[in-house]
């Protein structure tokens, strides 16, 4: 019998997801200052592990090897750890501050792999308070963050096997700390023009791409949802039929949608967020004129095991 699938729910918890969030903001920071830079900014994601969240191996400051910052979701604490063993915690419960937190991660780095400096400023988020100075988010509720744990690796699941067969440049199953979702980004080859010249959309967005990802909701949509966009979108785009029944186009997103909650309740979660995937997916690429070949692989035509 399988187990139901865990809540997440964004007006439930929302000011212990902001806390989460700022915290693996302090992870991605991390990241971006000290990986070689990737297209697309792949080196400034995060990963989501049986943990939680963390970053690749990035280069010691110091120069003594490698060393990887996490946040410990079972355990509850910043974790600042060198491949040759040595490893500092730092609480992220009882609640405290994301500002006493991040500055003792911070110094957690230095002790194991050598003082590194980050932009304090938090980004794709509306408040602007520097992270190592930040004490409006403090709340931090243990079992509502187990909860978006466990929803998070059963989206995560979905992700990888979506991507799985495609034959063509992707994306791993991506933990992204500016907007706090889980993504992967799959690409036609060809270019395309960022909707704007701002950093991250001049370097994120530069590539034809059909983007699948999941997130726990925000202030602008409080609920959990898999979400599926087109870049660039061509006129027409949402006016796609996308299955399951459930599924729809929200305009103020420009997204398509599937709420958490309708995965939830299917009879079989997986197979209803995959449908929805697959469906979107194709669509996408149809109305993009993406090669059919490149669009059929995502089916599993050819499999990938032969």
């Amino acid at each position: 019998m399988t187990a139901p699938w865990p809540a997440a729910d964004y007006s439930e918890w929302s000011e212990t997801c902001d806390t989460l969030h700022a915290h693996t903001q302090v992870l991605g920071k991390l990241a971006a200052e000290l990986a070689p830079p990737e297209p697309q900014l792949q080196h400034a994601a995060l990963r989501l592990t049986a943990r939680g969240w963390e970053t690749a191996p990035l280069p010691a400051p110091d120069g003594s090897g490698a060393f990887v910052a996490a946040l410990d979701l079972h355990a509850h604490e910043a974790v600042a750890e060198h491949a040759d063993g040595r490893r500092r915690t730092v609480p992220l419960a009882p609640d405290r501050a994301v500002g006493e937190v991040t500055r003792e991660l911070l110094a957690a780095v230095a002790e194991v792999a050598g003082p590194v400096a980050i932009d304090p400023t938090p980004q794709e988020v509306v408040w602007t308070v520097p992270l190592d100075e930040d004490t409006e988010h403090a709340r931090y509720d243990t079992e509502a963050v187990a909860s978006f744990h466990g929803a998070a690796t059963r989206a995560a699941l979905v992700l990888a096997a979506f991507r799985a067969p495609f034959r063509g440049r992707s994306t791993p199953v991506h933990a992204w700390w500016g907007s706090f979702d889980l993504a992967v980004s799959l690409f036609s080859g060809a270019s395309a023009e960022p909707p704007s010249d701002d950093f991250i959309m001049r370097n994120a967005m530069d590539s034809q791409e059909v983007a699948v990802g999941w997130w726990p909701g925000d202030p602008k949509y409080p609920r959990a949802a898999f979400y599926t966009y087109a870049h660039p979108a061509p006129n027409g785009y949402s006016d796609l039929s996308v299955s399951p029944a459930a599924a729809r186009w929200e305009p103020e997103l420009g997204e398509f949608l599937l709420d958490w909650n309708d995965v939830r309740a299917a009879a079989d979660p997986h197979a209803f967020a995959l449908e929805f995937m697959r469906s979107s997916f194709v669509g996408s690429c149809g109305i993009c004129n993406w090669d059919p070949a490149l669009t059929a692989s995502a089916e599993g035509v050819p499999p990938p095991l032969v």
